[in-house]
């Protein structure tokens, strides 16, 4: 198993930058094409935590039109949302990079150096 795991949307500029920016310092990621296989609903509860968010909302992409479609709302909580997003995972706010049981959002891309030097 990799040392870092990205969950990664090829057609997402940020996701991109932040998987080159890992190459740039020599990782090579276990990389997550996580709209394909989306993680597990534990995975989720698991990168919520690891994140340090306190609902799992704030992972969530509140601009997709299948947010508005659901009508999700930010009260919801995170054991009806977590099912959601891996059933939806367009949902879940990209990308995300692990290290052991630390993870950080790419937005800016630049938050992955925290996960480096750490």
């Amino acid at each position: 198993m990799a040392e870092y795991i990205i969950y990664h949307n090829p057609r997402c500029s940020k996701s991109r930058e932040t998987l080159a920016l890992l190459q740039e310092n020599g990782i090579e990621p276990e990389v997550v094409e996580y709209l394909n296989t989306p993680p597990t609903v534990a995975r989720l509860a698991e990168l919520v935590d690891m994140l340090g968010l306190e609902t799992a909302h704030q992972l969530i992409r509140d601009k997709e039109s299948i947010y508005k479609e659901l009508d999700l709302d930010e009260l919801m909580l995170d054991e009806e949302l977590l099912p959601l997003m891996n059933e939806y995972p367009k949902l879940i706010e990209r990308p995300i990079v692990v290290k052991g049981n630390k993870a950080v959002l790419g937005r800016p891309p630049e938050n992955v150096l925290d996960l480096i030097n750490d």
